[in-house]
């Protein structure tokens, strides 16, 4: 079975086989090159120098010269593709990754983490496509410069192989000594940068509440303690890569002592020209330069084995969440509620009793529909089931008469609108972000929906209007205002149901009444679900469904519940006593 590492380069290299043959030829022809030089060297020696052949030495000298603008130009060419290669290897990958995410649902992103997520597809293909770069650009010429350089050595001279032989060894021994003490380092590594992106992500995510509870030294404490983590593994495998390069010296010193040491000799008992000896020395520097690169590649390779494992763990894991492999069509005009919900029931993963049971009803065009219960009733798992972010275990949710585990997810999502009770703005504009689900709308659609969402004098007074900034997140305005901002959104696209999931909670009641209303007339067509906590939202729906424990408890108009459902009657009397008391 291959290794994560060989998987991940054999998948996204496939593409560019015409690239890497074109480097591999090129490096080929260099180490040629490279190869042929010293022993040009030696003739201009042994031939020209030593006889005072002045011709001979400027003709071959030419020939020198020819060989290496040629081997430059080779390597230079190798070392753009290798280069170009490489980087297109990792945006590859990084985008590979980042659409693999898009498919998962929330069950499988909460598994990773958003911290793991960021570090697997920044760091841990930075990794891998460093070890790519290294290799299209060094290691490839590595082995081709070994064969031939102990080629070229053993027709030099073949008494002095054993010096070669020594010294290869010696960085062999080097080589797998550092590689079992770094792997199991390199395995600590990744996690501890995942474990910073966490401290970090938390901290700025969640200044406000850091702040309010005076809490800046425990989490300067806490980003310290993660940061001294992956110092102290980085010490780690700073101390042993250091120590690379000083053994890496002292081997080739030593080999260069020794071939000057019996060079010598053989040149003195008359076995051996002074041409050929400067020729060995250029072929142990090449051989020995490449065991060295060979060497740090291997000191690479643990690093980037682990980070290929972890994002082929990623692109290996299966969304719980599948398009079917034939879709079904849908006919609106079949006669069929817009939504509904029969028998759903819903359980985590690993939960030993469902969140949902036996939940039925219908959404239906021109009707809205609210949900209203407890903490931890239920509601808002039961709005995520209807855009798939999760799938029932049990029942089915159609959406015109066919289940929506049978469509196009796109097919449900273009229907739909989902306004959560966390709204959520992407940097760029008001109008990118108004503009987020119809790309083609005009600025009089975008007025007309901050109008019916009570957002247009605030837009007004932003500079730039439609064009003011938004951060990332929206941290640049109010709570108030992204939600009336996210409902904007949702208006703007014009879908057929609207899903609102406690959306008004950061608005006051006067915006509140004023936003509904409004709401009213402009979604008169369409489907409304509302997930609210005041009953002031919800009273004037059409149908009010009463959620308890994950069971539907009561389901009616607001006058019918009142005097039906003790549930409700207990939520609308102490709402009630909360709005007399205030007043």
């Amino acid at each position: 079975m291959k290794s994560p590492l060989n998987r991940i380069i054999g998948r996204f290299l496939k593409p560019y086989r015409l690239q890497v043959v074109i480097i591999v030829l090129l490096q080929f022809a260099a180490t040629i090159a490279s190869l042929y030089l010293p022993r040009l060297n030696a003739e201009i020696i042994n031939n020209g120098v030593q006889h005072g052949d002045i011709p001979y030495i400027w003709r071959r000298g030419g020939v020198m010269l020819a060989v290496t603008l040629g081997q430059i130009a080779c390597q230079a060419v190798a070392v753009y593709f290798g280069a170009k290669t490489a980087m297109k290897f990792g945006r590859d990958v990084r985008l590979a990754v980042f659409d693999h995410a898009l498919s998962f649902s929330s069950q499988e992103l909460n598994h990773f983490g958003a911290p793991s997520m960021i570090t697997r597809n920044t760091n841990d293909v930075t990794q891998v496509q460093m070890v790519v770069m290294m290799t299209f650009i060094m290691i490839i010429s590595a082995p081709m410069t070994m064969i031939g350089g102990v080629y070229m050595v053993v027709t030099t001279n073949a008494k002095m192989w054993w010096l070669i032989a020594a010294a290869v060894l010696a960085l062999a021994v080097i080589a797998a000594v550092l590689l079992v003490k770094m792997m199991p380092l390199f395995k600590l590594m990744q996690p501890r940068l995942d474990a910073i992106n966490r401290v970090l992500r938390e901290h700025i995510g969640g200044i406000r509440v850091v702040r309010a509870f005076v809490r800046e030294p425990t989490e300067a404490q806490r980003f310290a303690q993660a940061n001294a983590e992956l110092m102290d593994v980085g010490l780690k495998v700073g101390r042993l890569m250091m120590t690379l390069m000083p053994l890496v010296m002292m081997v080739l010193n030593l080999s260069m002592v020794g071939v000057y040491w019996f060079g010598g000799h053989q040149i003195d008992a008359g076995n051996m020209q002074v041409g050929d000896l400067l020729a060995f020395m250029s072929y142990l520097m090449q051989i020995l330069i490449s065991v060295m690169m060979a060497t740090m590649m291997v000191v690479m390779l643990p690093r980037a084995a682990v980070c290929a494992k972890r994002l082929m763990e990623v692109l290996d894991t299966s969304p719980s969440i599948l398009a079917p492999e034939r879709p079904l069509s849908i006919d609106p005009a079949s006669g069929a509620p817009l939504l509904r919900f029969r028998g759903v029931a819903f359980r985590y993963p690993g939960a030993e009793a469902s969140l949902l049971e036996d939940i039925g009803f219908d959404l239906l065009q021109g009707q809205t529909t609210a949900i209203i219960g407890s903490t931890g009733s239920g509601k808002t798992t039961l709005v995520n089931l209807i855009p798939r972010l999760f799938d029932v275990t049990d029942g089915v949710i159609e959406l015109h008469g066919v289940d929506i585990r049978q469509l196009d997810p796109e097919e449900v999502w273009r229907r739909l609108a989902l306004i959560p009770q966390k709204a959520y703005l992407f940097s760029g504009t008001v109008a990118s972000n108004l503009r987020y689900g119809k790309p083609e709308a005009s600025d009089e659609e975008l007025w007309r929906a901050l109008e019916i969402a009570q957002a247009r004098a605030f837009v007004e007074e932003m500079e730039g209007q439609l064009e003011a900034p938004i951060s990332q997140g929206g941290t640049n305005v109010s709570g108030g205002q992204r939600q009336r901002l996210a409902i904007a959104r949702a208006l703007v696209k014009q879908p057929e149901a609207y899903v609102f999931d406690d959306s008004f909670s950061a608005l006051d009641l006067a915006t509140d009444a004023r936003l509904r209303e409004a709401l009213r007339h402009e979604t008169g067509g369409a489907a409304v679900l509302i997930v609210a906590q005041r009953v002031s939202t919800i009273r004037q729906a059409d149908q009010i469904l009463v959620l308890d424990n994950g069971a539907i408890v009561g389901r009616g108009r607001h006058e019918e519940l009142i005097e039906s459902c003790p549930t409700y009657k207990e939520i609308v009397e102490s709402q009630l006593s909360v709005e007399e008391v205030a007043a």
